[in-house]
């Protein structure tokens, strides 16, 4: 496996912009260690699932690799399964499943969101399948 940040698959953390600093933020501060898509994009994207134990650098919205993560669990579970302490390892401040979820369902939701699944009508539901991935810094790349 290789460790060399410039060959690892890239980890992108919602659309260039606002929602990606803020999140990359939070992983290079350590306070992100979760975070939840859409099985749907997966296959839309026909990505494989992440595996434990896979590296990936994550990317800004200027597409710079900035940090090496590894994937320490992955579940795929329904929307509706989703526990708070996943909702608060997300690092976004959550303090309530009801907040995490409007967050992410207007997210979800988006015109960016439907338009990368080529679905304008494209929503959630709590039976809609969702990947809970973990993961840990290892390199800083800053």
């Amino acid at each position: 496996m290789t460790t060399d940040p410039i060959t690892l698959p890239k980890a992108e953390f919602a659309f260039p912009g606002p929602i990606r600093d803020q999140l990359v933020a939070a992983i290079l501060d350590g306070s992100k260690t979760s975070t939840t898509g859409l099985l749907a994009d997966y296959e839309h994207c026909g990505d494989p699932l992440p595996e434990v134990g896979s590296l990936a650098a994550v990317v800004d919205s200027n597409d710079h690799r900035v940090a090496v993560i590894e994937v320490t669990d992955v579940r795929v579970t329904r929307l509706a399964e989703v526990d708070l302490p996943h909702a608060i390892d997300e690092g976004e401040g959550f303090t309530t499943l009801t907040d995490w979820r409007a967050v992410h369902e207007t997210y979800w939701h988006s015109p960016e969101m439907r338009q990368s699944l080529n679905n304008e009508s494209f929503t959630v539901n709590d039976d809609t399948p969702v990947i809970l991935q973990r993961f840990r810094l290892i390199t800083d790349l800053r």
